[in-house]
């Protein structure tokens, strides 16, 4: 970690709010300069031995490279941004953040305080427009209250459930000079985020977990963001029970162990659905019942009783009433159920229960159908797995996701056996995350293979960071699953819309060669790529692309006809699943 300066004259705004994010441990930035941020950057240059700044080719790319790094990490990712157009790039990235509770810290640059309110050029009041959207926010008024504001920020952040946090700062509070005053207290009455289980809920927790005879455990992000992997799987190797995970909590239970039920929800897999749909006890921990998880609130899990622990009390009794609601800390609280265990086993008999589970995973496995000669995304995805799983890298390997189809085969048919190696936007799905997150995943561990599974609408939405990508060094392989089409609304077309196709292709007709041409794209940025459609070259070109010493971009041309499945149709239940 840098050291900071340990200075005590005066110093601009802008070098304090610098110098107080490398006391926070921050080691990079991603920023895009404008008119009311300009101080800071100048300043980001006299300190450009001790932080990285990194230039993205739009904001949004720089707030979406900041969750990734957030994801892998678990420490707030920090992004930076001009007023006006720039600060309102940063929206979705709030957003984004937000719903899927990563710490990040979204520093924008503000028109100067004597204006503020005239509708200046370029003036936008973030702090209104992100309120709904982030953790908590600031507008600095005094250069006195940076120091003081940063490390509250942070704080907030990564504490409890995280999430982002909006920092807004004038321009003229950058310019002016003070003595900082490092030691300031942080003013947050009323924050409580350290709570903990009590001994009478572990008590009545573990009464329902000992008279359970076919439980689960539904484990999401909050197992992640806690760090509570390790707790996970030993209360679950103590208690012998089953673990679905969410979208979010894939790899905070390996894949490969026999309990793993993986993914549940809308493209769960059926035998982990089922699991849930006849569980009498669902252990719900770091969850939120998420809509793509329930489907039919009211007729989820409804043949059991609910255990619920989460950080976020307003996540408890939300959108499913629990039998027993726990506000706690998730790693601590799975601690102390597993310390009670060590001291007093279960002693209850599961067998025909997993007997029954065993049976659904041999009727019903996750399965496709290969295409003669053509490249299905599946066996695309299947085939890097396998891979990668050849080369011993597993335990290396960072894939990101944009949002479509291709991110849900994703989830289907990579399988992670460890925590933070899947970086992907669930709650608001914002498509044009891969790249972007994958060059923040890529800054936070130069070492390991990040590889962004994309779809072509997807990527090309953020295709600009290819820029920044080359100018960094960045080693992103990209494997670009394209089928000239929005993948997963034409999917929703063709099952509830009669097929009628309603600004879902995106090419230039079926006569002509698929466009873009994403390989011209690449050279135009200097990024090695080639392209593909015949099955027979499928293990050649994953060869080279992992082979490959710098960023490369493998253009996958793949049938549209293909459709995600199984499926939970939205807001209908397991008995409603599509299957083929």
């Amino acid at each position: 970690m840098a050291q900071p300066n340990s200075s005590t004259g005066p110093m601009t705004g802008a070098d304090i709010l610098v110098e107080a994010l490398l006391r926070e441990g921050v080691e990079v930035i991603f920023a895009y300069p404008g008119g009311a941020s300009m101080p800071i950057h100048q300043s980001l240059t006299r300190y450009k031995d001790k932080l990285r700044t990194v230039l993205p080719r739009i904001e949004q790319g720089g707030g979406f490279a900041a969750e990734g790094y957030a994801r892998v990490t678990g420490k707030a990712g920090v992004c930076l941004a001009t007023s006006g157009p720039g600060a309102t790039n940063f929206t979705t990235c709030l957003a984004d953040a937000k719903m899927d509770s990563l710490p990040m810290v979204a520093i924008t640059g503000q028109v100067p305080t004597k204006v503020i309110g005239t509708d200046a050029f370029q003036e936008t009041p973030m702090v209104g427009i992100s309120q709904q959207i982030t953790k908590h926010q600031y507008l600095i008024q005094r250069t006195e209250d940076i120091a003081r504001v940063i490390k509250e920020a942070f704080y907030i952040a990564q504490s409890g459930r995280p999430g982002p946090v909006l920092v807004d700062i004038p321009k003229n509070i950058q310019q002016n000079s003070i003595v900082p005053d490092w030691n300031s207290s942080m003013n947050l009455p009323g924050y409580r985020p350290d709570k903990k289980i009590s001994d009478a809920e572990l008590d009545k927790a573990l009464e329902m977990i000992r008279s359970a005879r076919r439980p689960i455990i539904y484990a999401g992000g909050g197992i992640t963001s806690s760090g509570a992997w390790d707790e996970l799987r030993a209360f679950a190797e103590k208690s012998r029970i089953p673990v679905a995970m969410t979208l979010q909590g894939l790899g905070t239970f390996p894949a490969d162990h026999y309990l793993s039920l993986h993914m549940l929800g809308m493209h769960g897999t059926v035998y982990s659905n089922y699991a849930i749909n006849e569980a009498d006890l669902l252990l719900a921990w770091g969850v939120r019942f998420d809509d793509r998880v329930t489907g039919k609130v009211e007729a989820f899990a409804e043949h059991g009783k609910i255990i619920h622990i989460d950080i976020d009390p307003s996540e408890l009794n939300k959108n499913k009433k629990a039998d027993l609601p726990i506000e706690s800390d998730i790693r601590y609280a799975i601690g102390q159920i597993n310390r009670r265990l060590d001291e007093k086993p279960l002693t209850s008999d599961y067998t025909s229960w997993h007997r029954q589970i065993d049976q659904w995973r041999h009727d019903e496995p996750l399965k496709f159908d290969a295409v003669p000669s053509k490249i299905i995304p599946q066996q695309a995805i299947s085939r890097l797995w396998e891979k990668v799983r050849e080369r011993g890298w597993l335990d290396r390997t960072i894939v990101t996701t944009g949002v479509g189809q291709h991110q849900m085969w994703a989830a289907q048919y990579f399988r992670f056996n460890d925590p933070r190696m899947w970086v992907t936007s669930g709650g608001l799905g914002s498509m044009g995350f891969g790249l972007p997150s994958a060059m923040g995943a890529q800054l936070a561990y130069p070492n390991r293979l990040v590889i962004d599974i994309d779809g072509d609408g997807s990527f090309l939405m953020n295709v600009q960071e290819l820029a920044c990508v080359k100018t960094e060094n960045l080693p992103v392989k990209v494997l670009l699953l394209n089928n000239q089409h929005l993948g997963m609304v034409m999917q929703w077309e063709d099952r509830f819309h009669g097929g009628n196709r309603a600004h879902t292709y995106l090419g230039l007709g079926d006569d002509k060669p698929p466009y873009p041409d994403f390989v011209t794209i690449c050279k135009g940025f200097g990024i090695a790529s080639k392209q593909i459609s015949a099955d027979s070259d499928l293990d050649a070109a994953l060869d080279e692309m992992l082979d490959s010493d710098g960023a490369y971009v493998l253009d996958i041309l793949v049938p549209h006809q293909e459709h995600v499945l199984p499926m939970i149709p939205s807001g209908m239940t397991v008995r409603d699943m599509i299957k083929a």
